[in-house]
């Protein structure tokens, strides 16, 4: 290997770790969602980080509470959104990201899946193997709002089922 391929190989491995350490202290700010409790960690291939203009944060586990966390802070207006890359599991970009709506993996907090890629590629390969469409961040959203009714019934029906399961 020469020189220059060593240290390229060097630099592509900083900018990786780099992600993982940020990826981690997303991780360690705000651990679980701030609406269903669930760990961020485990979800980190569907996890959201929204930055708003007043300087706070919100963590959630998904699309579906990011888009309730957005409508619950209206006077806020967020300055950077980012998502977990459903492959890598580092954050990216929402608004950069592809993002592939629908198929037939479960989504998370929702019953069309909803999951974010770095890499057009990687949504590419996803819905050759999956389903879904690949669409815009836009879209995305849009399609969160539109599924909010019958996903909090779900997520109701299925905390009743567990509820009752523990009696």
């Amino acid at each position: 290997m020469n020189k220059r391929s060593v240290i390229f190989c060097l630099s592509v491995l900083f900018v990786f770790l780099s992600g993982m350490v940020f990826a981690q202290e997303d991780i360690k700010s705000h651990p679980s969602c701030k609406y269903c409790g669930m760990d961020r960690a485990k979800f980190a291939h569907s996890r959201v980080l929204i930055n708003y203009d007043d300087g706070t944060t919100v963590g959630t586990c998904s699309i579906h509470c990011a888009a309730v966390d957005s409508a619950l802070n209206i006077d806020k207006t967020p300055t950077a959104t980012r998502v977990g890359d459903y492959g890598t599991k580092t954050l990216v970009d929402a608004e950069k990201a592809f993002w592939v709506l629908g198929g037939n993996k479960m989504g998370v907090m929702t019953k069309r899946a909803k999951w974010a890629f770095g890499l057009k590629e990687d949504a590419e390969k996803f819905t050759k193997e999956n389903g879904g469409q690949i669409v815009s961040y836009e879209q995305v959203i849009t399609a969160a709002y539109e599924d909010m009714q019958q996903d909090t019934k779900m997520i109701r029906d299925r905390r009743k089922l567990k509820r009752m399961e523990k009696k």
